[in-house]
């Protein structure tokens, strides 16, 4: 590929992933807003609205590994429009689930609309195949950046959603779910239709043409082969703690902060405010973190992360009853979450051959979200035994691996 063509097709590719982004993340925003009140509306019971977010967090976690080993074989284009079309389906099975009244169907379509996430989380992969080395962090983190449009309008326009499907027999609550299927579609036509050539199958063909015909061979992209990477890094280890901690950080305070502002008296809107302004700490600032993470360095931003996500557990935890507190705290984690995704997805990347890095990336989703589904579950139990203070301290030992880890890691460039 000449000069001139690969920087032309490194925007092409960044433009189609930008625009999915913003889908993909109307779509999975759209549902999400009124996810827990469909459970509860289906289920009859508030106790059972919590499983509506961890079926939408088991998906991507079960689907990250198939996904990457598709992602392997046949390129990043297809396994994203697989994901959103199963995102797509487990939407319309949500929806039906909510018209003939039965949990358990809805809790299966949301492990299905969970699907869209993990398109969403492996476009930030896509963006990296063809970027720069010393640019790969900005190509991610504008990528990431892109998912706050869809984030803040798809909440907004859950109502109309609702209002959409009144006369159809479907639960208004279901509305979003129906946007969303056909959201998911169109994500899936762009990809399908604009994301060509194919930027790891691209990628993959230019690192053979400089290292050689081996280094292309289908067993050095196995799955095996990325574990076998992983164990062969140090770097990808630091990596893969980063955004497995700094997403269950997130995950666990942030699940449970409603419920600690409800105890000190808040209501629905100014609980919507505190998580508005978590979500845009979590993407809004993301090419920032891009442009250090690619200045100062990947170890230096996953230092940034520790100190950012630690000082949220100290001002949520110590909050009480100051809700300006528990807001500048949840800002500050979203800005801290932010800074380890990046930053540790950006270190994975570089750290790993390019024939094993779609097997090591899948690798890196499925601990991030297991690791953020137990940790979601382990808050509630956490604050209705001890409280929201000490889920917060908890969740900043989590910190202390990745912190001494990348100390470690800095050390050793030293």
């Amino acid at each position: 590929m000449g000069a001139v063509a690969l920087p032309e097709l490194r925007r092409r590719v960044q433009a189609v992933l930008v625009a999915t982004q913003i889908l993909g993340g109307l779509g999975i925003a759209t549902g999400v807003a009124l996810a827990a009140v469909l459970a509860t509306e289906v289920s009859g019971t508030d106790a059972l609205a919590g499983l509506a977010s961890t079926a939408t967090v088991a998906g991507p976690a079960l689907l990250a590994m198939p996904l990457a080993a598709l992602m392997a074989r046949r390129g990043r284009r297809a396994g994203l429009v697989l994901a959103y079309l199963l995102g797509a389906l487990g939407a319309g099975v949500a929806v039906l689930g909510a018209v003939v009244g039965s949990f358990a169907v809805l809790l299966v379509g949301l492990v299905g609309f969970g699907a869209g996430s993990s398109a969403n989380l492996a476009a930030r992969f896509a963006a990296a195949d063809l970027a720069e080395p010393d640019r790969r962090a900005r190509a991610i983190s504008t990528v990431v950046w892109a998912t706050t449009i869809g984030a803040v309008l798809g909440p907004n326009i859950a109502a109309p959603a609702g209002r959409s499907v009144s006369g159809l027999g479907i639960p208004v609550a279901a509305g979003p779910f129906v946007w969303a299927a056909v959201v998911f579609v169109v994500s899936a036509l762009v990809v399908a239709v604009l994301l060509r050539p194919d930027p790891l199958l691209t990628a993959r063909a230019l690192a053979a043409a400089d290292e050689g015909a081996e280094a292309d061979l289908p067993e050095n992209r196995s799955l095996r082969a990325g574990l076998r990477a992983v164990r062969a890094s140090p770097q990808a280890r630091i990596a893969l703690v980063t955004v497995a901690a700094s997403q269950t950080v997130m995950v666990s305070i942030m699940s449970m902060t409603p419920v600690a502002l409800t105890h000190h008296g808040a209501g629905i809107e100014l609980i919507g405010l505190v998580i508005s302004v978590h979500i845009a700490g979590m993407y809004a600032f993301s090419p920032v973190m891009g442009w250090l993470a690619d200045r100062l360095g990947r170890l230096a931003v996953i230092g940034l992360a520790v100190g950012l996500l630690g000082l949220a557990a100290l001002l949520a935890g110590t909050a009480g009853a100051s809700h300006t507190r528990v807001a500048a705290g949840l800002f500050v984690l979203g800005l801290g979450w932010s800074a380890g995704l990046v930053s540790g997805s950006a270190l994975l990347t570089d750290s790993v051959p390019q024939a094993a890095r779609a097997a090591v990336q899948g690798l890196s989703d499925t601990v991030m979200n297991t690791a953020a589904g137990l940790g979601g579950l382990a808050a509630g139990v956490i604050v209705s035994q001890a409280g929201y203070g000490p889920l917060n301290a908890l969740a900043a030992c989590l910190l202390l691996p990745m912190g001494a880890l990348a100390l470690r890691g800095a050390l050793r460039r030293a």
